[in-house]
């Protein structure tokens, strides 16, 4: 019997009606849209390597263990694959609106939690597919994962028949109980296993230890509460989205001048975009902190393919307040080298594993009250979230027709009324941004700015390198 981990089981104590926890990708293609019945049998056929999209969560009485994962014995592909099409002219303002809508209502938990969305009659005769799933069944690699899966390398690739399937009937509650217990008790003998391996090295236990005791401190640190700001509060149940791309050869020129990996740049430019929007709403940056969690992988090769979330975060503070792009990203490139070693993420990790012991219905119990309490009072610990996942560098094709364009979702929640999802793919960053339907609605600006600072970065490392700019 699969469990969810303490992670997976949060997002689901998330959801309250204003909070939606599902992520997204809209896939955009140029090529006749495929019907409906040709998408179904393409998933069809693919769907004894993605088993997990068969089954459905499902409680353990009492919450004496965490959710477990179970078949639905009435699954039907037809309810996950649904088609809708944009009145003309399908522009980009219309598509949102619609992935707004889409990404505003909760999925069905009597089901296997995702839903694909073909969407014709984007301008230009494009068409777009949209994944939509849970985020208790998948982080971002994971869902990049999806994708590759259900996606083809090559526009010749054949589709091939779907393979047989028999429901396995769901346990009964007792035994879901004894299975947790069991499950527990195994986990503990694991911990303790590790117990004389410690005692044998105890000089690197000591530095275990300290590091951990470090970042937990670093990490608490760094929850200080912010000053107000406007894209900081309660949100509704509504959502608004906007999408940017910027490419990756520019990212690389960026680099060349200026040091910093990919993720440096990226979030650079994010800082510009949040200071473009704070200056649009009239927010006052002279010491605004915006402070983001940025999710950290900490997904291993063993766990490569697995269904589930395996994260840590740091937290940033974006450097809004610097004018001069440059000024930014060399902010940002000492800021992450600082958190990269100030142990923050391998606490965060250890935090996440060691929750896995923590009685279900203890941590139900504390999650509900806690959001409860950011529902009624707020949080000023954290303004956003920022994820940046690595896409396949390769084009993907579906049904014979390439994916031109990969544009991310992630979701918001109370105290963080905007979020942006940043994915690579074939050459390109595609930028996407979530916001609060009723309180941060001009989301657009930031997608845009965004975008734009990468472009000035651009220019600034050309006019850095002279005679040595690539070729």
């Amino acid at each position: 019997m699969d469990r969810l981990s303490a992670l997976d089981t949060e997002f689901l104590h998330l959801e309250d009606g204003s909070v939606h926890m599902a992520i997204a990708g809209a896939c955009v293609y140029s090529d006749p849209p495929p019907t409906v019945i040709e998408l179904e049998q393409l998933i069809a056929s693919k769907m004894h390597l993605i088993p997990r999209y068969r089954q459905r969560v499902r409680t353990v009485p009492f919450e004496l263990g965490r959710p477990v994962w179970v078949d639905d014995p009435d699954f039907d592909l037809g309810y996950h694959v649904r088609h809708t099409a944009l009145p003309s002219p399908g522009d980009n303002s219309t598509f949102c609106r619609l992935m707004g809508r889409l990404m505003s209502q909760d999925l069905d938990r009597d089901r296997p939690p995702w839903e694909i969305w073909l969407v014709e009659g984007l301008v230009g005769g494009k068409w777009a597919m949209v994944f939509k799933v849970h985020h208790c069944m998948v982080d971002g690699i994971a869902g990049v994962g999806l994708l590759t899966v259900l996606l083809d390398l090559s526009p010749d690739t054949p589709m091939g028949e779907p393979e047989p399937w028999e429901p396995e009937a769901e346990p009964p509650g007792a035994m879901k109980v004894l299975d947790a217990w069991g499950g527990l008790a195994s986990d503990l003998a694991g911990m303790t296993r590790s117990v004389p391996n410690s005692l044998t090295h105890p000089v690197r236990t000591l530095r275990s230890v300290t590091a951990f005791v470090a970042g937990a401190a670093h990490f608490t640190e760094r929850l200080r509460p912010t000053g107000s700001l406007s894209i900081e509060g309660p949100v509704g149940p509504h959502r608004v989205w906007a999408h940017a791309t910027a490419s990756l050869d520019a990212v690389k020129t960026i680099r060349t001048a200026f040091g910093g990996t990919v993720n440096d740049v990226v979030l650079a430019a994010v800082s510009g975009g949040y200071r473009a929007l704070l200056v649009e709403r009239g927010d006052d940056i002279t010491g605004a902190v915006v402070r983001s969690l940025v999710p950290v992988s900490t997904r291993s090769e063993a766990g490569k393919g697995v269904p589930d979330n395996r994260v840590s975060a740091l937290l940033y503070d974006l450097p809004v307040q610097l004018d001069d792009p440059v000024e930014r990203l060399e902010s940002v490139k000492s800021q992450m080298a600082d958190l990269k070693s100030s142990g923050i993420a391998e606490a965060g990790k250890t935090m996440a594993s060691a929750s896995d012991l923590v009685p279900p219905l203890v941590l139900g119990i504390v999650s509900r009250t806690a959001i409860r309490s950011m529902q009624r009072f707020g949080q000023q610990s954290l303004n956003t979230v920022t994820t940046n996942v690595p896409g396949p560098q390769v084009a993907l094709y579906c049904l014979g027709r390439e994916m031109e364009e990969y544009r991310p979702f992630v979701p918001i929640s109370h105290g963080l009324r905007v979020g942006t999802a940043i994915l690579s793919y074939n050459g390109k960053l595609f930028f996407g941004v979530t916001g609060d339907f009723q309180s941060t609605p001009d989301v657009a600006v930031l997608a845009d700015a965004t975008a734009a600072g990468i472009d000035d970065l651009e220019e600034r490392a050309l006019e850095a390198m002279g005679d040595h700019r690539p070729s």
